[in-house]
């Protein structure tokens, strides 16, 4: 770690100890946004980033303040916790049980750090805002490098290591990565903040349009096609704010669309995937490739995860030997932990998606500008569960997704009040007049 990481990290340490817990959020978010995997300290076989030192900062916070989750101990939050399980116990699947054990610890350590610390932090509607607002504004500056990056070919965060200076170029495209490990990943994050910040729409208009114009020149000066088709899924989720009431027609539909499709197309109906091709040089048919060698080999993967998936496809990694680009992040999941880690990741996507329609449905009665924030959580997590089936997060960008899954798990329906002697219409009025969120937590 050099000596410029050195001081980010003490310095974003120290906020985050001292900061109020509405403001703990962005020394997490500056992190994540700011300082790449390459500047890092080796503690026997573990690596800790900077994120993963502020993660160790936020717990002590925690502890020394006994900081408690928002709103209690959440579904969400219980679905986590046996999917972190699962994954630590199913590295005794794998033949080097000890060299799997420590990278499903860092795994577990970088998930339930992040999902858990933020569930303390994001406190109420306000809170939830205040992280849309912190997002708009860090990206920003990465959305101006970007561009410089995509013009120049010269990526400026090379001096912290862990990304290369030149920039990588395909079909003649500069594709500009920032901080982050890859330039679909970082295209990907510009993707998934359309609708927060399309969400401060009304409060706030002009960071409202500064985040939009952000998120747009990052996924463009990314040149590729994934993060192209995310900010079209984000749009698609807040676009069904309007037919928020017919979401299970349109759940029902979409599968029943899928079947149609997979019986009279001639491959299978996966491989629409490799049909999307925006920037002239994606590599869709090997994502839709892998989830057939997913299929085929499924006997090899199901109940620990699997060691060698390098004969799964005709190409490799030239960081693996064993394995091939797993552009999946469902497969990922399958990889590292089986068939019952996979279920369980898509248990946690479900439990939160119910979790939003559950507060919208429940709080008619509260204002729509409410209501249509914790929709906006919903799209973001839509958009982030229809990028796993074309990319596998494995660096900074996983705390994007976290934060969104730490906002839905702080939500809390309507509770009634205090409970009198009267009829059971009262009870329904009291519970229809309260407030969508906990504000006192």
């Amino acid at each position: 770690m050099n000596l410029a990481a050195v001081i980010f990290t003490v310095l974003t340490s120290i906020y985050l100890l001292r900061a109020s817990r509405a403001w703990a959020p962005l020394p997490l978010l500056i992190g994540a946004s700011y300082m790449t995997l390459g500047q890092q300290l080796l503690i026997g076989p573990f690596h800790f980033s900077v994120i993963r030192i502020l993660i160790a900062v936020g717990v002590a916070r925690v502890v020394l303040r006994g900081e408690r989750l928002c709103g209690g101990w959440k579904r969400l939050d219980s679905t986590m916790l046996v999917w972190g399980i699962w994954a630590i116990v199913s590295s005794g699947f794998h033949k080097d049980v000890s060299a799997t054990l420590v990278s499903d610890l860092g795994l577990v350590y970088d998930s339930f750090g992040m999902y858990f610390l933020l569930r303390v932090f994001l406190e109420d509607v306000d809170g939830v805002s205040r992280m849309a607002k912190f997002v708009v504004i860090l990206l920003t500056p990465i959305a101006i490098e970007m561009i410089v990056e995509h013009f120049s070919g010269r990526n400026a965060f090379a001096v912290f290591g862990g990304v290369p200076e030149a920039c990588e170029v395909r079909g003649g495209r500069i594709r500009a990565q920032g901080p982050f490990l890859h330039s679909i990943l970082a295209g990907t994050v510009g993707a998934v903040c359309w609708p927060l910040a399309f969400s401060l729409w009304r409060e706030n208009r002009r960071l409202s349009l500064i985040g939009l114009a952000a998120a747009l020149a990052i996924v463009l000066t990314s040149s590729s096609s994934g993060p192209i088709m995310t900010s079209l899924f984000g749009i698609m989720g807040l676009c069904w704010w309007r037919f928020r009431r017919h979401t299970r027609l349109l759940r029902w539909g979409a599968l029943a669309a899928l079947f149609g499709l997979n019986m009279v197309m001639n491959a299978p109906v996966y491989y629409l995937i490799a049909k999307i091709d925006l920037t002239g040089n994606s590599t869709g048919w090997h994502r839709s490739a892998l989830i057939g060698a997913s299929i085929k080999h499924f006997d090899e993967w199901w109940l620990g995860g699997t060691d060698y998936t390098r004969h799964w496809m005709p190409t490799g990694v030239q960081w693996s030997q064993n394995h091939t680009d797993i552009t999946n992040h469902y497969i990922k999941m399958g990889v590292i932990g089986g068939l019952p880690l996979m279920l369980l990741f898509i248990c946690v996507l479900q439990c939160a998606f119910s979790a939003v329609g559950r507060v919208v449905d429940a709080n008619e009665a509260a204002s729509a500008e409410e209501r249509f924030r914790v929709w906006t959580l919903g799209a973001v997590l839509f958009a982030h569960a229809a990028t796993f089936f074309s990319v596998s997060y494995f660096d900074q960008s996983v705390v994007f997704l976290y934060l969104v899954l730490a906002a839905i798990g702080s939500l809390s329906l309507a509770q009634p009040a205090e409970q009198h002697p009267g009829t059971e219409s009262d009870v329904v009025v009291a519970v229809e007049n309260e407030t969508p969120f906990c504000h006192n937590c």
